[in-house]
């Protein structure tokens, strides 16, 4: 299968959220599992990374990156400092709250269904 017919399969499972199973043989994308082995053949040759790359180059030359809409994401990139140490919160309660997995009569309730 044609490499772009395979990325179109991607995109489409990606895109819908559907399950790679269900992707639909009528579009002609191949099959959902055709699919998502070049996703990770693609994954292991390091395509995605190297596209990411080639993008960031390419698209700021072209004014088609508007880096005023970015977002940093703190699951990606790491903090270069650490921000000041917080206290721990303190309990604004005076005595603990009541238990709401336990209960406190001596006996729970069994239904009889048969």
């Amino acid at each position: 299968m044609p490499d772009r017919q395979a990325l179109c399969g991607i995109l489409f499972v990606l895109h819908t959220g559907i399950q790679w199973e269900y992707l639909p043989q009528e579009l002609g994308f191949g099959s959902g599992m055709t699919c998502w082995r070049r996703l990770a053949a693609w994954n292991e040759a390091g395509v995605w990374d190297r596209l990411h790359v080639l993008l960031l180059e390419k698209l700021p030359s072209k004014d088609q990156l508007d880096w005023s809409r970015a977002v940093i994401d703190s699951s990606h990139v790491r903090a270069a400092r650490r921000g000041p140490k917080a206290d721990p919160a303190r309990s604004t309660a005076h005595v603990r709250a009541a238990s709401t997995t336990s209960s406190s009569t001596d006996r729970a309730s069994r239904s009889r269904c048969r």
